[in-house]
């Protein structure tokens, strides 16, 4: 095979051109700060931000200097986080509480692109500040949110039980998990804060590649959910309040494609939601490449070239440098090369016909990271099924509805209690 050397550049920016825009322009000039802050304000419909602390952020933020956003947004959350404290010593419950977990989301978004450099300290640093304000504020919640351990292949997976209260009685179970970058504690104001409002219990939980489980245990992604979920519900099982004849599996970004893999094998799952769907994450980003991408991967020296490409738009572009580095760590893969390559073993190609719970699966119009895996997913499922397109005129255009998670979850919801006779 001849050097593509000619070639490869052109290729890399076919490859990286569907995944580096957003549609929505809010705040800033560049798009991921763009969507990311519209991530944060979303949250702000279930406590996890207030809109006049985050536009307040943002204006002190410098456009596309990832330093300014990590230096502000801490700065904002820290802030949060002493009026908390401040609030609780003077018995102030309700309002200690709605600023941990605002602190928590702001906390998070801080540390979003410190995954440029996924050997940064503060990654580390800052997300257990997260997770540590989430506790705070759990401890103070008027219904019960439970950090968990469940047993995973000699160690644990970490988990919150969000709970209606505490009678016991017995209610449907919404697993949650989320997908390339989420944690549990956004699950929390994604779905879980909204679930138990609805008379639904909740595990949100994080496995390989997620959360605690890659920063503090080192585990990359895996492409076989099932062993990941299995454990978990056979944890949610033996749980007394837990209705086993209702337990649904919701999965968000590339959780709509590691959920749908689970209940592939995992048959004790009612119902299933994709947000949004994936029917394969390698396919998801070599469609909109000419088809001899897949083979020149497959050659070292286009390898080593496609490599130096890659790295050298890592320099200019925000994205592809972000996209990269936290899919190098979270998946353990050495190069981008080697992170495309891995990402072949996550189709569901040769195990869709196992499905066979109910499945909603969620597409965005505007959704620039899964272009056309969705409805891919849906015209190939031959299970009992329902595909939504969420449009620009519904505010719900984004990847996952960010920033109409009410808009989103209505549908989940409605959906929800038609399916299992609620």
């Amino acid at each position: 095979m001849k050097r593509p050397s000619i070639l490869l550049p052109a290729l890399a920016c076919l490859f990286l051109l569907p995944l580096s825009t957003h549609a929505t322009s809010l705040i800033f000039e560049n798009g991921q700060f763009s969507f990311q802050a519209l991530r944060t304000l979303g949250y702000s419909v279930n406590d996890g931000a207030d809109i006049g602390e985050c536009l307040s952020t943002c204006s002190r933020i410098e456009d596309g200097d990832t330093e300014s956003w990590y230096s502000e947004w801490l700065a904002t959350a820290e802030r949060v986080e002493a009026k908390a404290n401040s609030f609780l010593a003077q018995a102030h419950t309700v309002s200690a509480r709605e600023c941990y977990f605002r602190a928590s989301a702001y906390y998070r978004t801080a540390e979003f692109f410190l995954h440029t450099d996924p050997d940064d300290p503060r990654i580390v640093e800052t997300w257990e500040r997260s997770r540590d304000t989430f506790l705070s504020a759990a401890v103070l919640s008027d219904r019960p949110i439970l950090p968990v351990e469940i047993p995973f292949e000699g160690g644990s997976l970490p988990a919150y039980l969000c709970l209606v209260d505490d009678s016991g009685e017995q209610r449907p179970l919404i697993v949650a998990h989320s997908g390339f970058d989420g944690t549990k504690e956004e699950l929390y104001f994604s779905i879980g804060s909204p679930a138990v409002e609805r008379g639904y219990n909740c595990l949100l939980f994080e496995g390989p590649g997620q959360g605690e489980i890659i920063r503090l245990q080192h585990i990359p992604f895996r492409p076989d959910w099932e062993s990941v979920v299995s454990p978990v519900i056979d944890f949610a099982v033996e749980l007394p309040f837990v209705d086993t004849e209702r337990i649904i599996l919701i999965g968000y970004s590339m959780g709509g494609y590691l959920a749908p893999r689970a209940v592939t094998r995992e048959h004790r799952i009612t119902a299933c939601v994709a947000n949004g769907g994936i029917y394969s994450v390698y396919g998801s980003i070599i469609s909109n490449n000419p088809p001899g991408l897949d083979s020149i991967l497959d050659n070292e020296q286009a390898s080593l070239e496609y490599d130096s490409t890659i790295y050298g738009m890592m320099e200019e572009n925000l994205y592809i440098q972000w996209y990269y580095s936290n899919g190098m760590w979270t998946f353990d893969a050495d190069s981008p090369s080697e992170l495309v390559r891995m990402m072949r073993a996550y189709t569901l190609r040769d195990c869709i016909t196992d499905i066979s719970c109910e499945m909603l699966i969620l597409d965005s119009e505007h959704d620039q990271n899964i272009h056309g895996q969705a409805i891919m997913l849906y015209d190939s499922l031959q299970c009992p099924k329902e595909y939504v397109l969420f449009t620009e005129e519904d505010g719900a255009d984004e990847h996952c509805q960010m920033g109409a998670i009410t808009v989103s979850n209505e549908l989940i919801f409605n959906w929800l209690d038609r399916v299992l006779d609620l």
